[in-house]
């Protein structure tokens, strides 16, 4: 990754306007809009709200908030990560 947060696959299928069809990718989503790349849905939209992110996998914003709760969680008891810097 360089400074865009693009893998070099990510940014071929920008410039050839081509989705991806590598499903077995970590960043893979079956999200056609942004050449089916989580890593370009976020260098293209930028921070997005839980229903954004849950459009893009085809889950509720509910169940996002969930996941993303329990990330913080996770995060959070095992001291990888100070709370004071989310400020």
């Amino acid at each position: 990754m360089r400074g865009d947060g693009l893998l070099q696959c990510s940014r071929t299928c920008l410039k050839k306007k081509r989705k991806c069809l590598k499903t077995e990718c970590k960043y893979f989503i079956d999200y056609k809009n942004e050449y089916n790349c989580s890593l370009i849905s976020v260098h293209k939209n930028g921070r997005m709200t839980l229903r954004e992110v849950g459009d893009r996998l085809r889950i509720s914003f509910a169940r996002v908030k969930q996941i993303e709760s329990a990330a913080l969680k996770k995060i959070k008891n095992t001291d990888l990560f100070s709370f004071k810097d989310l400020g």
